[in-house]
Order: C-alpha cells, then sequence, then structure tokens
C-alpha cells in the first residue's frame, strides 16, 4: 500500500497499491472499484463519488482517469517530482516543491502556476468547495517570490525581514491572487486544512504541541487547543463537514477530537494574531481566544490588587494560586486579569484539551483521518493497513468506543513502510 486518502466528503476511501489502486464505501464498508493492473500508483485522488480520478504512477506523470468508462481523459509531465494532488468542481491542483500549478478541472487547462518556497513534504490544501476556493500554503520565506509588498512601515532602503516559516499564505484559485497572509506560528508549519465550505482553516506547527483555527478569508484566530505537552509529528487534521469537530492524527497512539462552538471571538484591537511561544509546549493553551476587552473590568482595581485580596483572605501566596489546577486557573486569574495583560499572556491561561479521542493499538504509525458524514463517528486508517471506525460520544465526549475494524491489504500484499497521506 503507498497511499491512502478520503474524498472530499469522506464518504469513500482510495488506497493507491504497488499494482494499482481501490477505492471502497465508508459506510456501509465495502469495495467499489478496484485496477489490479494499473500500475504502481504513488498518489491517487477522487473528486467526491464522481468517477474521474487522479492517478500518479510515475514521479512526474499524472493521469486523469474515468473509472466508468475505464479511460484516459488526460496525462500531464511535469518538470520536477509531483508530490500532491488536490482537487474539487471547479480546480485542480499538483504540488510539487517548488511550485503549485492550478487548472481549470473542466477543460485541464493551466490558469497559474504559484511560485513557492521549497516544500518537500508538500505542505497544502485546497478547500472542497467550489465558491470559496482557497488554497492554503507555506508562505515564501523568500521575499522575491511572495506577492505582497515589505509593510508600510519599513524604512526606504531597507527590506522587510523574510516572512516567519509558521505563516500560511491563502490564495484564492479563482481570482487567481493572494487574499492574505495567517501569521500561524512561530515554529515551521507541519499540517494545514481547510473546512468544507472554504471558511476555516486548522494549522500545527512541526512541534505539534498547538492546533489553531482561523477563519478566512478574515484571518481572525478563533480557536486554540493542546494536543499534548510533548511534541509529536501531526499526520492528519480533518473538520467534520458541519465545522463542529475537528480531529487531529500525529506520531502518538492518540487520535484527538476538538469541538468547535461557542461564541466567536471579537477581533482584537492589537492587531493581526501573533504566534506565542506557546508552541514550545509550555502552558495550557486556549479553547476560544479571545481580546483584552472581553474581561476588562473583571479584575475590579487591576491584577496587584486582586493578588493582594487573594493574599488578605488566606488563600496563600501568588505563587500557591498559580499551582492549583489549570481550570480554576483559567477561570479565574485569567478572567480577572485578562483586561490588564498582553492577550499573548492571558490566552496562556485558558484551559482546553480535546473533547474525545481515540487510543490507537500502537504508536508511531502513519494515518489519515476523518469523521463520518452520515453519523458521529471518526474513522481512522494506519499504515499497517487497517482502517477503524470509533463511535464519537456527542454529550460526554471521552474515549471513543471501536465498533468496526478492516483490513485494506489483500492477501498477497505486504505493507509496504513508505506509506503516503493526505
Amino acid at each position: 500500500m503507498n497511499f491512502v486518502t478520503f474524498n472530499q466528503d469522506f464518504s469513500c476511501l482510495a488506497v493507491g497499491t504497488h499494482h494499482g489502486y481501490r477505492i471502497y464505501n465508508c459506510d456501509p464498508f465495502g469495495k467499489v472499484y478496484e485496477q489490479k493492473e494499473g500500475g504502481d500508483v504513488t498518489i491517487i485522488e477522487m473528486l467526491f463519488s464522481t468517477s474521474l480520478v487522479a492517478l500518479i504512477l510515475s514521479p512526474r506523470r499524472l493521469v486523469i482517469t474515468n473509472t466508468k468508462r475505464q479511460s484516459t481523459i488526460c496525462e500531464l509531465t511535469f518538470p520536477t517530482s509531483i508530490l500532491a494532488v488536490k482537487l474539487n468542481r471547479k480546480r485542480l491542483i499538483v504540488v510539487l516543491e517548488e511550485q503549485i500549478y492550478v487548472y481549470d478541472i473542466s477543460n485541464m487547462k493551466l490558469l497559474h502556476t504559484i511560485e513557492t518556497s521549497p516544500n518537500p513534504t508538500a505542505i497544502c490544501a485546497l478547500s472542497p468547495s467550489s465558491e470559496k476556493c482557497y488554497i492554503a500554503y507555506p508562505r515564501p520565506t523568500n521575499s522575491s517570490t511572495s506577492p505582497f509588498s515589505p509593510p508600510s512601515h519599513t524604512p526606504p532602503g531597507v527590506s522587510a525581514p523574510p516572512a516567519a516559516s509558521g505563516d500560511v499564505l491563502l490564495f484564492d484559485a479563482i481570482k487567481l491572487e493572494a487574499v492574505n497572509v495567517i501569521e500561524a506560528h512561530k515554529a515551521p508549519l507541519a499540517n494545514v486544512a481547510l473546512n468544507s465550505e472554504g471558511s476555516l482553516l486548522a494549522t500545527a506547527s512541526d512541534k505539534g504541541t498547538i492546533i489553531r483555527v482561523f477563519s478566512i478569508p478574515g484571518a481572525q484566530k478563533l480557536y486554540q487547543f493542546r494536543r499534548g505537552t510533548y511534541p509529536s509529528r501531526i499526520f492528519s487534521i480533518a473538520f467534520n463537514l458541519m465545522s463542529t469537530l475537528l480531529c487531529v492524527s500525529s506520531a502518538t497512539e492518540t487520535v484527538h477530537i476538538f469541538r468547535l462552538g461557542g461564541p466567536t471571538p471579537q477581533e482584537s484591537s492589537s492587531g493581526p494574531f501573533r504566534a506565542t511561544d506557546s508552541d514550545a509546549g509550555g502552558s495550557p493553551t486556549g479553547s476560544v481566544a479571545s481580546s483584552p476587552s472581553n474581561h476588562a473590568g473583571a479584575a475590579g482595581g487591576g491584577f496587584d490588587h486582586y493578588v493582594e485580596s487573594k493574599r488578605r483572605n488566606g488563600t496563600g501566596t501568588f505563587g500557591s494560586i498559580i499551582r492549583r489546577s489549570s481550570q480554576q486557573i483559567g477561570r479565574t486569574i485569567a478572567g480577572a486579569a485578562g483586561g490588564y495583560l498582553p492577550h499573548a499572556v492571558t490566552e496562556m491561561w485558558e484551559p482546553a484539551r480535546d473533547f474525545a479521542f481515540v487510543k490507537l493499538p500502537n504508536a508511531g504509525l502513519k494515518s489519515v483521518v476523518a469523521l463520518s458524514s452520515t453519523s458521529p463517528q471518526i474513522m481512522v486508517v494506519t499504515s499497517d493497513g487497517y482502517f477503524y471506525v470509533h463511535n464519537v460520544d456527542m454529550e460526554r465526549g471521552g474515549e471513543c468506543v471501536l465498533t468496526k475494524q478492516y483490513s485494506l491489504l489483500d492477501s498477497s500484499e505486504k505493507m509496504g513502510q513508505s506509506l503516503m497521506y493526505d
């Protein structure tokens, strides 16, 4: 098994092998198509549940096929190896290490070529939406390849510093123009995902401890979640179709499910969001971003007054207050002091972890995750060839219950070590 991915609405699963490819229906589970003599398929992508399939059969060759007619629609050859292919009903994009090619999927006409910084892991997402058709990828670190001019406050004759490698560039694939830069992380990006409506962007850095969710195209930070305390490589991020849940898999054995909801935070008057050192995994993080105005007036005399009142009431020193549970800290200290401390400091006190989680049999396996479009279930495919389905308790959360398990391997196949994932 070379490659595995879900389609855009998570109703089907496609598997590329050394001898062809297979397509499975997710619910009810079953194989719906198989091509045993299709060659060595290193990448496969579906267009929802249609018969159009994009295949990579050699490093630089893309083949678009019609599975119903069993015919080839077109073949394209690229100057360097193809690292990823993404498609929706309007656009098809091909990701190379330093370029992204944008095509009109109706006639496969090349519309635009995006120059990028070296992107060997193909960090890129295309929204499934035809209306809000955005591409998200790491912002070029070389200012000469960035579509944005230096900031207006940059003195004449002084070049702007390179963009942080944790920045995401948002590109409109319909208008063929860059629309925003999202300062997501200080550490380099590891994964990005867009929701089905093209209105939300989820990001993770190579630290893997913090997951952030932004509105797009406005780039307002909406949520910040903690995956764990220790760094781990993020393999897969996916929203459900309703954009109420977000699931994340990593090199650990735990798949995390975060709930998206609650009041929408107000835009901070202090300007665009700037990632803090919380990427390093040093402190609890908040679930819903908030501006200082959200807590203004709660302190009743300021942070010093708050701490002094605690001392007078015999509740211990400030140090003992800090050592209490993160939940109590988030509800009291952050609420009282939020209007007086910088936003980057107050958000560290807002505790939020996963709403539900899945425990896989083994750690370290590459995985692809998705949330079912028909029921409250999470689906996980691991690099040892297994497809797991767990029920999610939407009221209580907690550990998800394994309900189904299937093998994606034919009896004659042996699992390779180079599984790729969408």
